[in-house]
Formats: structure tokens, sequence, C-alpha cells
């Protein structure tokens, strides 16, 4: 994964433009850009000579005059070639800016054991994927109580580049990653691309999809949750069976090292590397990232026994899933070690093309109502869901004044579960009218008032973005759905998995309730594995759904099985 530094190889020049900060504080540095391209690895890396020059500061660096190089690298105990075997990431791209992460382990077979000890992590941003035009470097301490994780915020970078990046640890560098800083505010932006994607279930299969996300030349990757699974080792491929948590049996991870493991293992996945290393991640969590369908500070409905946890208890794995989480992911947050608290929603625009509302319905959603076993009852129980709420009043707040202060052509609303009513008879046609409580289906009154406000602030072109559903839909979306002759007021887009299960019935039983009582479903495909490719620009969106062939082989190929439009100034989505 990594290789070896080529010290002494040459100079590329000396001068400041790095910080060097403590755990959980990102670093921040300066810096200048002109395009590149994306050609990776360590054989790019060891053409590169790294030399001293690097500086450490509270404050911002001044832009960089000259270019600036590395500080001597020096060779640390523990610290072996596999050092960057969980590979590099980027995200939450701003003008100026961009986060880089990575991960110091172990070598995954054994050996030497990394540090117990804080360690210097070098990183350069250059222009090329050669790093011949170095415009920024720093060094980062990686502590072990944020499991040797870094997080980098490098400020001062041009608006709309496109960076590459990397790390070095000891004498050892790891891949190069790409990224792009987001087009000035305000800015007219002519097109902005990015994947949506959600539900990884490692065990399940394969992730080809992350391959055809890789080859994509997006500029953005929007995860919308369930990143890791929590489950018990169980696989029908031998090279795919969980981790073993510290108490097998319960199907669900406790302690800080079960999540820290877990992560560790997903991020080995190649697939998955080479996606983070394409393109900046914008991302959120849903439930299997701490425990299939918590709600708040209440754990998984039915749980009994062993299984079941008191708030006080499960405030405690939540606190090592949330610090797992932050460890892992190439986020701009802050975050105190130990907490079962971390605000993630936040928002991100994209010159006057886009703004990009990202959402937390999880941490604090009141809990599915009737508490059902599997949350799937009748969808009565979510219509009375007078109290329920799925973010919380606070950030209800931020979401409805940041879409009454916007100005962008589109206006995106990223969260976890399906916003439009989907409800089903168990024979279609006959009996009780159930639903999904997990979804807004379980919180109607907070749905409507949502829903509500995005037309009341008559915000431009408002789409959703969801996942969780392990299928991929396009909706029309309404205040009310049980009035279809009312107008439509937006548009949402569901992924289906990378890989994990569709576990509804089957297609056909799924487009027999559509047909009777979901007619806001324009488009729906559930035993595909893949993601969404969207692409916009002001006078359109357009959203390639994207399959897989199978989830058995690494390299099934991907294609596209429809694509979708929606015209600005036009609610609601046509076929291509």
């Amino acid at each position: 994964m990594g290789g070896r530094d080529a010290v002494g190889a040459g100079s590329m020049g000396s001068g400041s433009g790095g910080t060097r900060s403590g755990p959980g504080r990102p670093g921040r540095a300066g810096a200048a850009s002109r395009r590149g391209f994306l050609a990776g690895g360590a054989v790019a890396l060891a053409a590169a000579a790294c030399s001293s020059g690097g500086s450490s500061g509270s404050t911002p660096a001044p832009r960089p005059t000259g270019r600036p190089g590395l500080r001597p690298a020096t060779p640390i105990p523990g610290v072996g070639d596999e050092v960057f075997s969980l590979g590099v990431a980027s995200g939450d791209p701003l003008p100026d800016g961009v986060i880089l992460w990575t991960r110091l382990v172990a070598a995954p077979s054994g050996g030497t054991p990394l540090p117990s000890s804080d360690i210097p992590v070098d990183w350069q941003v250059a222009t090329d994927e050669r790093f011949t035009d170095v415009v920024a470097v720093g060094t980062q301490t990686a502590t072990p109580a944020l499991a040797h994780s870094v997080h980098v915020d490098v400020r001062g970078l041009q608006p709309g580049r496109v960076y590459f990046y990397r790390f070095r640890a000891g004498t050892v560098l790891s891949p190069v990653g790409r990224t792009r800083t987001a087009p000035a505010a305000s800015a007219a932006a002519s097109s902005l691309s990015f994947a949506l994607a959600s539900c990884q279930d490692f065990q399940n299969g394969y992730w080809p999809a992350y391959n055809a996300i890789a080859a994509d030349d997006l500029d953005l990757v929007v995860h919308v949750g369930d990143y890791i699974y929590e489950y018990d080792p169980d696989s029908r491929f031998p090279d795919r069976r969980h981790t073993t948590p510290a108490t097998p049996g319960l199907n669900q991870l406790r302690t800080l090292d079960d999540y820290r493991n877990r992560y560790a293992q997903y991020k080995t996945d190649p697939a998955l590397q080479a996606a983070h290393a394409a393109a900046a991640w914008v991302v959120t969590w849903d439930d299997h990232e701490t425990e299939n369908n918590y709600a708040g500070l209440t754990d998984e409905s039915g749980d009994t026994g062993d299984k079941h946890e008191d708030p006080a208890v499960f405030s405690r794995q939540r606190a090592a899933a949330y610090q797992a989480y932050y460890e892992h992911m190439p986020i701009r947050v802050g975050y105190v070690p130990g907490s079962p608290d971390l605000r993630l929603y936040r928002r991100f625009t994209f010159g006057d093309l886009l703004t990009l509302n990202v959402m937390d319905t999880r941490q604090y959603r009141t809990p599915q109502p009737g508490r059902v076993s599997q949350d799937v009852g009748r969808a009565s129980l979510g219509e009375n869901n007078i109290s329920g709420t799925m973010a919380g009043p606070e950030q209800e707040a931020w979401l409805t004044g940041g879409l009454r202060a916007s100005s962008t052509r589109w206006n995106v609303i990223a969260q976890q579960t399906m916003m439009a009513q989907l409800h089903a008879q168990v024979v279609p046609g006959i009996g009780d009218v159930l639903t999904n409580l997990d979804q807004n289906d379980g919180y109607v009154p907070y749905r409507t008032r949502l829903l509500s406000a995005v037309r009341d602030s008559r915000v431009h072109n408002p789409v959703v973005l969801s996942g969780d559903i392990h299928c991929a839909w396009v909706n029309d979306l309404r205040v009310d759905f049980n009035q279809p002759e009312t107008p439509v007021i937006g548009t949402e887009f569901v992924c289906t998995s990378i890989s994990s299960g569709f576990f509804l019935v089957n297609e056909e039983f799924v487009r027999q309730n559509n047909r009777l009582l979901n007619p806001h479903v324009r488009y729906f495909r559930g035993e595909k594995r893949g993601y969404t490719r969207i692409r916009v620009s002001p006078q359109q969106w357009r959203a390639e759904m994207r399959v897989a062939e199978t989830i058995d082989r690494r390299d099934a190929p991907v294609s596209t099985d429809a694509t979708w439009v929606v015209e600005d100034g036009r609610p609601g989505a046509q076929p291509a």
C-alpha cells in the first residue's frame, strides 16, 4: 500500500506552508493550485523527492511563495510498510479547503505493533499527481487516543480546482489521493457530478459499484449511511466474514475496539479505497454505524435479554460508535473523545449551482411509534405520531432557515430513510395498510412540517437524496401524499445499496402495491446493487441508476439501468 520515501533523491524547494496541531484539532495550510490528473499509487510517489521546509504553528500559514517540501524523513520504530493499509480519503470540500484523512495501523498480518504513543504524520498537497508542484505541507500528530487517525483541514486552496495529496509516517509514503475544492461562493458554476451511495454490508458480497465510482471522474461522492454493519460473522464468502466482536452472539458491536476493528476491515477493501482516493466524500451516518434502527438513546425495537440496553448503557455504546466513525471519516466536525454526541449535520455550497444540506436523522429522533418488531406496522401509527421527530427542533430550524436563505439553482437535502410515503398490504388491495415505521412514514407530522417548509420557502429546485432501503427509487414529493391531485414540490432519488441485500418480498409485490397505494413512485428497481450517478447543470438534474451485474465478483461490470431528469423550474422527474 505505502512505499519507502525517496529520501535525498532531490529537492522540491523550501518554504513554510503547514501547521502542526494536536489530537482532534485539524491542521491548516495555505496553498495555490492548477488542474491535475489522477494517476495515484506508490509508483508516482517514488518519483517525487521530499526535502525540508515544513513549519508548524497555531494559525493558518501564509500562501507559500515557493515550492514547500517536507521535513527530512526519520524512521520510526514500529512504523512499517503497511502503516497506510487503510488508504487515504478527503472530504467536506469548501472553496478554499478540504479535509484530508488517513489512519495509521500495524501490519494486518501481524509483526511489530504500532507504537502506543504519538506519531508525527507529514502531509503534502500538490497540483499534479507526481508532486512536482507542491503547494502546501504540514505535520499532524496522530494520537493513540484517536486510533492514530489523522484529520488535516487544509485551507488557502483555490476554488474549483483539482489537487493531489499524500501522507508520510517515518519513511513510509501513503498512496496518492485526488480531491477537488468547491467553486467559489456565488460563482457561476456550470456543472457538478457526484455519486449517491449507501448500505455496504461487507458480508453480503463484493463492491464493483465502488470500482465504477472510482472510474467515473466525479467531483464528489455523497454517502448517506450504513458505511459498516454491526452484525456477527456470517458470510457465504470466506474472505468477507466480519471481525469477531468482544461479545459474540449479540449480533451487534458494543466496544470501541469492536467498532474500530470493523471499520478497519471495511477500509481494507480495494474498491472502497479506490473510490475514496478518486474524489472528495461528504458523508452522514444512518443506523448500522451504531445499531440497527436505533433512535436517539433508544436501542433497536424488540431487543430483549442481553441485547437490550437502557439509555445509560446504550449511551456508552453510542459513544464508542460515534468515536470510531469520527476516527475513520474525512469530516470537518468537532468531537470530544468518549462523547455520545457528535453534531454531523452541515451544509455545503457549490457556487451558484447547488446547496447540499446534510442531515442526521438518527441522533436526535424520537423512538419509532408502536415499538413493534422490525418496525413494520400499521400506517396509522406514523400518521398519529404527533410528537415524533427524526431531526429534532434545532436541526429542523437549521434546515428551514438555510432553505429560506438559499439563492442557488438546486437545493438538496441529503438524509437517510425514504422521504416519500411507501404503503403496502400483505395481499395487495386487501387488509391493513402497513408501512416501515423507521422511515419517514413513521413520523408523518414531522414529514408534513418539513415538506411544508420546503414549499413555503419557495427555494429553487428542491431535491431529496436518500438510501437505507436497498432499492432504487424516483419519487414525486408532495406535502400530503394522500392527495395525489396536489402539486409536486420536489423529487426524491433513493439509491440502491452498494452490497446490502434486497429484503422486500420481490419486485412484482412492490410494483403491485405501488400501483395501488403509491402513485407518486415514478421508478423502482430492487434486485440489483449499485449506486446513483448524478450530473447537475443550471438547466438540468440528470440521475443515472447504475447497477452491478453481480456482487459475487469484484470485477463485475456496472451499467445504467435507467436515467431520470429534472428540468430547472419544473418540479418532478421525467424519464430521459
